[in-house]
């Protein structure tokens, strides 16, 4: 179990079984969610989030795949809109968290997620074969495929993408060019 506290957020993290506590977590959340926890297949991972020294407003459990070495779930919480990002195996979440926890939206990251990061007004997820955007509400902004081997940065609001030796360049908001 890892915590991780985010303005006045409280992120409870747990990759594997889930949580000892799970079943009073889930009891006690004002919105207790649950994907493919009882399949065999892939591995479970868990996300509660609440305020401190409370019980979690959400709980999000699911069994997730891929989840070999480079494939691990991540989350990414925007404090100022409430907004939390979850992406895990090829399943992407987003809820807003306050006044009340609800789902905004699911979608896939084809082949496997890799990871959220913050630019700006911009929330940027890395998946084996996909960069997207979001803005901080949880509004799609952009999609683009990538192939392996990629990779990208930001520098002053572009997103400097290279993806096997050819390097393009695009505002991070708006996206690649079409």
């Amino acid at each position: 179990m890892f915590r991780v506290s985010v303005d006045h957020y409280v992120l409870i993290t747990e990759r594997g079984p889930l949580p000892d506590m799970y079943a009073h977590y889930r009891a006690h959340a004002r919105l207790a969610e649950e994907f493919d926890v009882k399949s065999p297949d892939g591995q479970a991972c868990f996300v509660g989030v609440g305020q401190p020294l409370a019980w979690p407003d959400l709980v999000v459990a699911q069994r997730f795949s891929p989840h070999s070495a480079g494939f691990d779930p991540g989350a990414i919480l925007v404090p100022e809109t409430a907004t939390l990002f979850i992406g895990a195996g090829s399943r992407l979440l987003a809820y807003r968290l306050a006044p009340s926890p609800v789902r905004l939206w699911e979608d896939l990251a084809h082949f496997g997620f890799y990871t959220w990061c913050r630019h700006g007004g911009a929330v940027l997820m890395s998946a084996e074969l996909e960069l997207a955007a979001w803005d901080l509400e949880g509004r799609k902004l952009w999609t683009t495929f990538v192939e392996p081997p990629w990779d990208y940065r930001v520098e002053a609001g572009q997103v400097i993408l290279n993806v096997m030796g050819l390097e393009t360049r695009f505002d991070a908001l708006r996206g690649p060019a079409r």
